[in-house]
C-alpha cells in the first residue's frame, strides 16, 4: 500500500483484543506489514511460501490470514471503508439499490469434490463467486458455492446474508434472467427486497451495454485483476470468500488514495525537457 492507503486503512482496521485489554498475546508484526503481504499473495496470485523475502514469515502471513477470515475482519473493513467512499460520494452510507450477478471458475486439483461442480452452461469446473454490488460498483456481499448451482438458488443465501445485520435499506435489486421464479421472489420479499429483472432487447447479437447490469459485470473484471481469483486455489470455500473481499479491498483503497500518476507526472524527466 501506498502511504495515502495506509492513511484510509488504518482508521479502519479492526483492533486487536489485546489492545482493548481482554488479555491475548501481543501481535509480533505490524498489521501493515501482514495486510501488504495478504495483498501481494491476492494480487499476484503466488502461492503462501512464495511472499517476498522482506515480508513476515510466510506462516506468520497465513495465520493473519486465517484470524481474519475466522472473525471476518476483512469484510468488516471494506464495509466500513465502503460507507466511507459513498459518503464521500455524497450519497448515504447505505444502499437503496443493488445489482446481482455470478462468476464461475475453474478449480485446480486443490479444491475437494465437495465443494466444486461443473458448469454446463460455461463449461467451468470448480467454483461460483455470487456478489452483490451498489448502482457504484463496490461490493455489498460475496458468497460462493459450486460451479453447479444455479445463480436462484443461490440468490436467496447471498441476499440474507447482507441484510441480516441491522441498518441495511436494500429495497431494489437488478439481475439478468437467471434470477426468476416464485421460490426465488418469495425470499427476496421475506426481506423487503423486489427483484427486477434486466432482459436484452429483441433481435439483439453479440455484446450489448445492458442497463445496470453493466456496473456487476465490471466489478466481476475488477476481480479478476487479481490473479489469486482468476482460478480457484482454495481448499476451503470461506477462503475463497474472503479472496474477494481482498481482491475488491485493493481496488477501493486504490480508488480513495487516488495516487494513479498519468503523463507527464508519471516521467518527470520529460518535464525538465519540455521546461528547457
Amino acid at each position: 500500500m501506498t502511504d495515502a492507503e495506509w492513511a484510509r486503512v488504518r482508521v479502519s482496521v479492526p483492533v486487536p483484543a489485546w489492545l482493548e485489554g481482554r488479555g491475548g498475546r501481543p501481535e509480533e508484526h505490524c498489521h501493515r506489514e501482514m495486510i501488504d503481504a495478504v495483498r501481494y499473495v491476492v494480487d499476484n496470485g503466488v502461492k503462501w511460501r512464495a511472499v517476498p523475502a522482506d515480508s513476515p514469515w510466510w506462516r506468520a502471513v497465513y495465520d493473519f490470514f486465517r484470524r481474519w477470515c475466522r472473525h471476518g475482519c476483512v469484510r468488516e473493513l471494506y464495509q466500513g471503508l465502503r460507507r466511507v467512499e459513498r459518503e464521500r460520494q455524497g450519497r448515504e452510507a447505505e444502499p437503496t439499490a443493488g445489482i446481482i450477478d455470478a462468476q464461475s471458475v475453474d478449480g485446480a486439483d486443490t479444491v475437494g469434490a465437495g465443494s466444486r461442480g461443473c458448469d454446463g452452461a460455461k463449461l467451468r469446473d470448480g467454483r461460483k463467486r455470487h456478489i452483490l454490488t451498489g448502482t457504484g460498483g463496490l461490493l455489498l456481499e460475496v458468497t460462493v458455492t459450486p460451479a453447479n448451482v444455479h445463480d436462484s438458488k443461490a440468490a436467496p443465501a447471498l441476499v440474507e446474508a447482507f441484510m441480516t445485520e441491522p441498518g441495511r435499506l436494500l429495497k431494489l435489486v437488478w439481475a439478468d434472467s437467471a434470477y426468476q421464479g416464485e421460490a426465488l421472489a418469495t425470499a427476496f420479499a421475506a426481506h423487503g427486497v423486489k427483484a427486477e429483472i434486466v432482459r436484452r432487447s429483441d433481435g439483439s447479437r453479440g455484446f450489448v451495454v445492458l442497463a445496470r447490469r453493466w456496473v456487476v459485470e465490471r466489478t466481476l473484471g475488477w476481480l479478476s485483476w487479481a490473479r489469486r481469483l482468476n482460478r480457484d486455489h482454495e481448499r476451503r470455500p470461506d477462503h475463497h470468500v474472503q479472496m474477494g473481499w481482498w481482491a475488491g479491498l485493493v481496488t477501493l483503497t486504490r480508488r480513495m488514495a487516488r495516487q494513479r500518476l498519468h503523463w507527464p507526472e508519471y516521467r518527470p524527466h520529460r518535464l525538465d525537457q519540455q521546461s528547457a
